[in-house]
């Protein structure tokens, strides 16, 4: 699975899904570059409807914020990206009715005893770079993890990989971890906030390059 997060405008929306991209997400954080009004949300996730999956990101939502969000974007999933706790992120689920996907920021190997805690009650669990003290975004900071770090994680465990992917090492990342799912924003950027449609395009190519080989070595004897 391949997920561009952060899209904002009609063009790059439709070079993500061009792409080949499973996953769109669209931000609501206004301290985020990639913030999305109600109404720009709406329209972009209109346009997705039906030919990729729709993620709506939230950072700690209050339930009026995450009504009014789920509204007018109508998520196929929704995603959490600050310090929702696991009754938190099972309260979201029975709200919205949609499936939850929790991100955990991942700095050193201690941070993986989080998982436990999400496991079973969210979705889908997104391991990110945990943000840089003082840091105004909780992701999307352009920094990856240290990957080795997930070299004992149980193999039935699916998570998603983000946090500093981009085209050239996105590769490299899939081969390190051996996750089957990766996430970028800042990597297949031009500049903060805004895609480039040939990152996103060299960004799905490399991972799906990636994954095959990933798949072909599980399965040679």
């Amino acid at each position: 699975m391949i997920k561009i997060c952060g899209l904002s405008t009609p063009a790059t929306l439709e070079a993500a899904i061009a792409a080949g991209a499973d996953m769109v997400g669209f931000v609501r954080f206004p301290r985020s570059p990639r913030h999305l009004e109600l109404e720009h949300g709406r329209e972009l996730s209109a346009l997705a409807r039906g030919r990729a999956r729709r993620v709506l990101l939230l950072v700690d939502p209050s339930d009026r914020e995450l009504d009014e969000a789920v509204a007018a974007l109508d998520p196929d999933i929704v995603q959490l990206h600050g310090s929702e706790a696991p009754g938190r992120v099972a309260a979201i689920q029975a709200r919205t009715g949609r499936p939850v996907m929790k991100a955990l920021g991942i700095a050193e190997a201690e941070d993986l005893g989080r998982i436990a805690a999400y496991r079973g009650v969210a979705d889908g669990i997104i391991l990110d770079a945990k943000a840089p003290r003082g840091s105004a975004l909780p992701g999307g900071n352009g920094l990856p993890f240290d990957w080795s770090l997930l070299a004992g994680l149980d193999p039935r465990l699916d998570v998603m990989l983000s946090g500093g992917l981009d085209p050239a090492n996105v590769a490299e990342a899939i081969a390190a971890t051996r996750v089957r799912a990766v996430d970028v924003s800042s990597g297949v950027e031009s500049r903060p906030g805004v895609k480039d449609p040939e990152k996103i395009a060299a960004f799905v190519q490399a991972a799906r390059a990636a994954f095959a080989a990933a798949q072909q070595d599980r399965t040679e004897p």
